[in-house]
Formats: structure tokens, C-alpha cells, sequence
């Protein structure tokens, strides 16, 4: 398929004027048959109106499985005349034009288009789209690129007893016709459709009409939760009106939990589609449910700044997240019951943006636009930078700033460009409206650089004084927040805030900082996090935080400590060993659950799978055991579930012996509690089936007994995960000889596949990786690409030959941008392993 270039994009903007798209899809084709044996096309036509400015030639984008007919202004044109995904139209005149497309699109089975899935739990089938950043034209024909926004007629025919969702409210005329309100301007990325048989709750708020969607085999979870859901989607609601001053630009607001979808959510104009993991099947943590409110937050960010207002090119991409990604965890603190929410952001988000920041493939939060000269590129920027660094960045911006200035300055970017499109320059130039700053300074230095600072104290002592100089590796200017803490000398678990101060950095004439008293315990960078920047603790901060870390009072200053702590092991200043041991003196008595996840995540995934040598790796696991019984112990009396569920969890995952976690799974529950619900168990047999320990009678048998989308996902990790040399080779030929697996099928049979106790059986299939990888991306297409590069790539590798494979095939191969990109962050995470294990401990 042919990317779309800038200059390409500019020049058909300054052509045409796009009024309207009436779309109208035919759902019916092979209804009523059974699972398996449906048609797997669709029917697509599209009329699109349009204005010429001046004459000119020009193209429109269509992927079709058949193109049928294509009529301008009345007159055909041939069919054979479609190139790939562009179908030319050469020598248009000035003025106003006619364009149908009549055509058969394929249904897509990677979460890119039209995604359909039939449920295995009751064989029902639902659909859904997923257009960013370019599929509209897998769905219909249209002119897809951000800045040419139009109103949307949307009608859809579909099997008798399904429901339509839109953008607009939908409604339905008989006989399985459907059609949808005329949209507001919209970008063609933005455009939904979602049909099945859902599960609906529906209420109204505000005077508009609010829904929840679900499949309906997962209408009990649903209903739990819609209370909590409603609650939530009405508090941010309220809260974004007081802050904006424009109101809520669209008719109605659904939200549909929707299957195998690739992203956590999307931002579709009145009808946002959020994976169905976040209709809980089983028990979770209230961290969890923060992270589904925040989710629900942040799209509803995007309905003001990406949808309301929209980028011009997809440079800007970052405008849309990060502002999202900042109001997300804002409002849920403000607004609702989850006031804790940037403790979350510092342990599960900033690390995305700080290791993303740190590879070779880093990129300024708003790249310049000719690094993002085409949507295959734009693609790649749809990370850990373009979300956590830069809601970073505006973090620091609105302390730097002021909340009521930005807010006055984001207002009045709303006033100048709602239903168009704006750029960095028009943002940068609305919120200077509102203040005296340098705001293009600022930008300059933290959206137009890359790479992360890295801030580290000095600490002297003289009688009756001591001093803090900050040592400042990186370019950009920081308001921090210094915490001076001292230990109780009657209760050594008492550590209490001397003294809390600001501190520009960098530090005006560079003379220390000079305080009256002695030196006290613990001194703390970035106090509160509200800058981007690695942070280093002195060496008498840290021989005192591991003393007394989960003593710490607040939250957020014990997570900007582990975040330190993990930065140091990365960057092979503190050994991984050393790691482990404050997480086992420390974690056992942690009350706030986001740092347990974060912190065990780091130790097993990082410190034990790849920093650690592999020979030391049982007693790194036998560590995390350790931790898990400690936080068990502990909540052996109920007074924290979500601790003892984290603790349970990593415990399964980190078993070396069969005998406990057998015995769980036989008893279905954990002595002490939890009972096993789903997930557990399937947690439970996929421990067993790594170690050995179960066999696909067992692994038949639980997903007889959970015959659900997440059972069929289990059963294939599970038998992915078997050490035996015919599963390998069976979960080898799904992956990568047969194109039949879904995107999420996909995901979990290659999370099974490699794993460190199974390191010899796999070997054989290390050279193998690279040129199948490289010839699955080039069938199936970026979504399954990026998966291959992320779930299938061989973690446990970590070693010169692993490396030597992975930089070969990069030098050597052709293959197209996603995979490129996903294994080049993955050879560098492995250098970066490779130098951890290297560093001498000693030293």
C-alpha cells in the first residue's frame, strides 16, 4: 500500500475543499451462516462532495477486495485505472464536484479497518473500526489525510438483531437499516462504525444520551461495573466544562468495549472504542480500576484537543496525546475518587517515555516536519515520547506556567480553530496569548529536543549549614521541587519533611544552595515529579532509603526514589543484585499498589529475565518469592486485596516448583484468598506449562470450562508455552507460516514461545526469528508487524550471538518501517542488558 507523503498531502489540501462523505455499508453479506464460512467481504459505497480550487490532477485512496465502479460528476471511469491504493483523478477542473466509489472491502482479522470477530463463547459475531492512522481506505473511499475534514452521512444495513453505533446517534429505520446523524467537520481517521448484537446500558446526562456496549457474553461484568463506569464518565465530563470554556462539540457519547483491538483506546468523535479488557472478567486491583478511569478521562480529552480541534499533519501527532495523557491524570485526581493517580503515571508511564527517549529511534516530542515525511513514519512516533514525555513536558509547562494561564491559553486555542485543524506555532501562539513567558523558548527547549536530562546533588556539610549543588546533564531548564527529610531518632520508622523548597535549574550563578542545621537523611529531587529528568540519589540519601523507603510518607516521593533506583540499574550505576535486595527489605511493607506492580514488574521482567546473569537468575526468582510471601503475610487478614492479588500474581509467575501453585489450581483458591477466577487460573496452568509440569489434556480441559475469547487466548499461550520440541514447532507454524491467527491469537502464542527455562529447545529457532519475522511483516501489515517485533522477539536471548543476528538482519534486510523500528528498540534494550550484565559489581 502506498504511503501518503507530507508534501503529497499538502499540495491535494491546497486543491481541494471537502464537503461531504455519504457512506453506506452493507454488513449483510454471508449472514446467518455459520462461524467460519462467512463472506469475508463487505459492501462500501461512497459519494464524496467536493471542490476543486483550480485545475488540477489529484488521486483518492481506496483498498478494496473488488472495485466495482467509480463515477465523477455522472461519468464513469475505469476501474483498472486504480494503482495500489490510489485511484487517480487526473485533469479535474475548478469548481465543485460528485465522486462515487461502489466497491467490496475486505474484513480484517489484525484490528486495522473493519476488524470482525465472532465470539467463541456464544457465536455471535460483532465488527468494528479502527481507522487510525490511515485505514480509513480500508473501509471506504475517501480523500484520508487529517486537514481535509468534511461532515459525515453514515448508513449501515446489518443481519436483523445486531445494533449500529456511530459518531451520531443511530437510528434504526427497519429491516436492518441504519443510519447515523450528520457529523460535526471530522478528519477521516476519526469516522466509527461498530455493529454486532451489543449489550447496551443507556442513560443520559447533561442532556445527552450516554452509552456503554459490550458483547453480550460479557453483559454480567458490564452491569457490575456500569455504576462505577457512568460515575466516572459524569465527574470528567463536569470537570472538562469547567476548564473549557467550549462546550461538548458532539450529539451523543458511547463507549463501546469492543474485541482484539490493538490500541487501549480510540477517540472517535462520540462513540470511543476501548479494548474489552477493561470490562473486568475477574478480580483486579483499585489501581486497575484507576487505570480504566484514567483511559476513559483521556479519550474524553481528545473530544476538545484531536477531535475539536485536530492536527494538520501527523508531525503533531503529540498535540493529541500528550495533551490527552496530561488532562487524563489531572481531571481523575481532581475529580474523582482516584486522587493518587501521578503516582501511577511516575511508575507505569514515565519510564515508557524515559527508555524510549534513550534509544536510537528517539525523536523530539513535536519532531520537526520533514523527520514525518510520509504516514509510515508517523506511525513510528506513537509512543512512549509522543504520550509520557510529553504530558511530562506540559506537566512542567503548567508549573512553570500556572494552571490559570495555561487553561486560559488552551481556551483560546479552542475559540480559533474549532472544526479545523492547528499546528505547534498556532498552539505555541494561543497560549502566549495568556502569559508573559517565553513560550517559544520553552517549546524550543522541550518539544524540539530529545534525550533525557539527568539531575544529580551534591550534598556538603559544614558546622551548622549544609549545601545542595545539582549537577545538570541535559539542556533544558527545570522547576523542581527539593524534599529534605530526617528520620524520627525515637521511632526509626517515622520520617518526617523537614523542608520541601522550589529550585530552578539550572541553579542562576551555579553556588550551592546553603541551609541552616545538619544534613539531613534523606534529600529528594523532584519531589513531587513534576519535571522529566532522571534523578540520582547522593550516596547518603541512598544508604538511608534503603534503611527506610517504605517509610516514606508520600506516595509519589517513595515512587520518584524507585524510579531513581531503576534509572541507576538501567544506566549501570547501581547492580541489579543491589536492586533486589531494597525491593526485598523495602516492598514487603509498601501500601500504595501501583509502586508493588511497578516495582516486582522491574524486578522480574528486567532484573531477574535479563540484567542478572542467566546462571543467577533461580536466586533472583527465589528473591521475588521472598517479596511475594512478605506482602502475603501481611494481608493474610483481608485488609488489602489488591495487595495480596499483585503479591499472588508475581508469585505464580515466578514459581521454580510445581508444588504450590498445583496446589492452588486444585483447590481453586489461594490459602488465605483469593479464590481463583479465571485469570488466575489460566496464570497458574501457563506457570505449569513452562515449567513442564501440565499437558494439553489439562490445558483442553480449562478451555472446556472457559470457552471465552480470554479462555481461547490462555489455551493458546499455554500450548505455546509447552516444552516439548512438537509444540515449538506447532506454535512456530502459527505464527509464522499460517496468516490464519487473529492479532490477539497472534500475541499470545508468541508470548509463550520463548522463555529463559527453555532456553536450549528454543535455540534452534533464534536464526529462524529474523527472516520469518521480516516475511510476516511484509504479508500482514504493520499491526502484526509491530506484535512479531514486540510478542515474538526472543527477550530471554541475551548474549553477543543474540545481538550479532538482530544487527545483521537490520543491516541487511528489507522490511518495512514498523518491524524495523520495534527491532531496533529491541537490539538496543539488549545492548543495554548486555553492558548491565557487564558492569563489575565490585566497582
Amino acid at each position: 500500500m502506498s504511503v501518503l507523503t507530507r508534501d503529497e498531502a499538502q499540495t491535494r489540501a491546497q486543491l481541494l475543499d471537502v464537503h461531504r462523505y455519504t457512506v453506506d455499508l452493507d454488513l449483510t453479506a454471508g449472514a446467518g451462516v455459520p462461524p467460519g464460512k462467512e463472506t469475508e467481504t463487505f459492501g462500501s459505497t461512497t459519494v464524496i462532495h467536493f471542490t476543486a480550487r483550480a485545475d488540477g490532477d489529484t488521486f483518492v485512496e481506496v483498498k478494496p477486495a473488488a472495485l466495482h465502479s467509480v463515477t465523477l460528476d455522472g461519468h464513469p471511469l475505469d476501474p483498472a485505472a486504480l494503482d495500489g491504493n490510489r485511484f487517480p483523478l487526473p485533469g479535474l477542473t475548478q469548481g465543485e464536484h460528485e465522486l462515487r466509489v461502489e466497491a467490496d472491502m475486505h474484513y480484517s482479522r489484525t484490528g486495522e479497518g473493519m476488524h470482525r470477530f465472532t465470539d467463541p463463547a456464544d457465536g455471535e459475531t460483532y465488527v468494528y473500526t479502527q481507522l487510525f492512522l490511515d485505514d480509513v481506505q480500508r473501509v471506504f473511499s475517501a480523500f484520508d489525510q487529517p486537514d481535509l475534514k468534511a461532515v459525515f452521512d453514515v448508513s449501515v444495513t446489518a443481519p436483523g438483531g445486531w445494533t449500529v453505533l456511530g459518531n451520531g446517534v443511530a437510528t434504526h429505520h427497519g429491516d436492518g437499516k441504519w443510519s447515523c446523524a450528520t457529523t460535526t467537520l471530522l478528519s477521516t481517521y476519526l469516522v466509527a462504525v461498530a455493529a454486532g448484537p451489543w449489550h447496551s446500558i443507556r442513560t443520559e446526562h447533561a442532556g445527552l444520551p450516554f452509552g456503554l456496549h459490550c458483547r453480550r457474553s460479557l453483559a454480567p461484568y458490564l452491569d457490575a461495573d456500569t455504576d462505577e463506569l457512568f460515575e466516572i464518565t459524569r465527574q470528567c465530563y463536569d470537570r472538562y466544562h469547567e476548564k473549557f470554556e467550549e462546550p461538548y462539540p458532539f450529539d451523543s457519547y458511547d463507549q463501546a468495549f469492543v474485541p482484539e483491538f490493538n490500541a487501549g483506546a480510540m477517540e472517535n468523535p462520540g462513540l470511543v472504542t476501548f479494548r474489552e479488557e477493561l470490562v473486568f472478567r475477574s478480580a483486579v486491583t483499585d489501581t486497575e480500576r484507576q487505570t480504566r478511569a484514567m483511559v476513559i478521562a483521556h479519550e474524553m480529552a481528545h473530544m476538545w484537543f484531536g477531535d475539536l480541534v485536530t492536527m494538520v499533519w501527523w508531525d503533531d501527532l503529540w498535540l493529541n496525546e500528550s495533551f490527552a495523557e496530561y488532562m487524563g491524570f489531572q481531571i481523575l485526581t481532581e475529580a474523582t475518587r482516584f486522587t493518587d493517580t501521578w503516582v501511577d503515571f511516575a511508575v507505569a508511564r514515565k519510564g515508557w517515555g524515559y527508555d524510549a527517549d534513550q534509544r536510537p529511534s528517539t525523536h523530539p516530542v513535536s519532531p520537526d516536519p520533514d523527520a514525518v515525511p510520509d504516514t509510515a513514519a508517523a506511525l513510528l512516533n506513537f509512543d512512549g515520547i509522543s504520550y509520557a514525555k510529553g504530558a511530562s513536558a506540559l506537566r512542567q509547562l503548567v508549573t512553570w506556567m500556572g494552571e490559570k494561564d495555561f487553561l486560559a491559553g488552551i481556551n483560546i486555542h479552542f475559540a480559533r480553530h474549532k472544526f479545523g485543524n492547528a499546528t505547534l506555532a498556532d498552539f505555541i501562539d494561543s497560549l502566549s496569548q495568556a502569559t508573559d513567558r517565553d513560550l517559544p523558548a520553552w517549546a524550543e527547549s522541550w518539544l524540539r529536543t530529545t534525550g533525557v536530562d539527568t539531575l544529580t546533588p551534591t550534598v556538603t556539610e559544614a558546622p551548622g549549614t549544609w549545601s545542595l549543588a545539582v549537577d545538570h546533564q541535559g539542556s533544558r531548564p527545570h522547576r523542581i521541587a527539593v524534599g529534605a527529610y530526617d528520620i524520627d531518632p525515637v521511632d526509626p520508622t517515622r520520617v518526617v519533611l523537614r523542608h520541601r523548597y522550589e529550585l530552578d535549574i539550572p541553579q542562576g550563578d551555579g553556588a550551592a544552595e546553603q541551609h541552616p542545621g545538619r544534613r539531613p537523611a534523606l534529600i529528594v529531587l523532584n519531589d513531587n515529579d513534576t519535571t522529566y529528568a532522571k534523578i540520582r540519589l547522593d550516596p547518603g540519601s541512598w544508604e538511608t532509603a534503603v534503611r527506610i523507603l517504605s517509610y516514606v510518607p508520600d506516595a509519589l516521593t517513595r515512587a520518584v526514589i524507585w524510579n531513581a533506583a531503576r534509572d541507576m540499574v538501567r544506566d549501570g550505576e547501581l547492580d541489579p543484585r543491589a536492586y533486589l535486595e531494597a525491593a526485598r527489605t523495602q516492598l514487603p511493607r509498601e501500601t500504595d499498589l501501583a509502586i508493588a506492580q511497578g516495582v516486582l514488574a522491574f524486578a522480574a521482567g528486567q532484573v531477574a529475565d535479563r540484567y542478572v546473569p542467566a546462571a543467577e537468575r533461580s536466586a533472583a526468582l527465589g528473591a521475588i518469592r521472598d517479596i511475594c510471601r512478605g506482602l502475603m503475610r501481611r494481608t493474610e487478614d483481608g485488609s488489602d486485596p489488591g495487595l495480596r492479588l499483585i503479591a499472588v500474581r508475581h508469585f505464580i509467575d515466578a514459581a521454580a516448583q510445581p508444588e504450590a501453585i498445583q496446589e492452588w489450581l486444585a483447590e481453586g483458591s489461594v490459602i488465605g484468598g483469593p479464590e481463583l477466577d479465571p485469570e488466575l487460573r489460566w496464570r497458574i496452568l501457563y506457570r505449569l506449562a513452562v515449567l513442564g509440569e501440565t499437558d494439553e489434556a489439562a490445558i483442553a480441559a480449562e478451555l472446556e470450562a472457559d470457552p471465552s475469547a480470554t479462555g481461547q487466548q490462555g489455551a493458546a499461550r499455554c500450548r505455546s508455552a509447552l516444552p516439548t520440541p512438537e509444540a515449538k514447532e506447532t506454535a512456530w507454524e502459527r505464527l509464522f507460516a499460517s496468516d490464519d491467527l487473529s492479532n490477539y491469537l497472534f500475541r499470545a502464542t508468541a508470548q509463550g514461545f520463548w522463555q529463559p527455562e527453555q532456553a536450549e529447545l528454543v535455540a534452534p529457532y533464534l536464526v529462524r526469528y529474523y527472516p520469518d519475522t521480516v516475511a510476516l511483516a511484509d504479508r500482514r501489515g504493520p499491526a502484526i508487524a509491530e506484535a512479531a517485533g514486540r510478542y515474538a522477539f526472543p527477550l530471554h536471548a541475551v548474549d553477543d550471538e543474540a545481538r550479532e543476528l538482530g544487527e545483521t538482519c537490520l543491516r541487511d534486510a528489507q522490511m518495512i518501517p514498523a518491524l524495523r523500528r520495534s527491532l531496533s528498540d529491541q537490539l538496543d534494550d539488549l545492548r543495554r542488558a548486555l553492558a548491565v550484565r557487564g558492569v563489575d559489581p565490585s566497582v
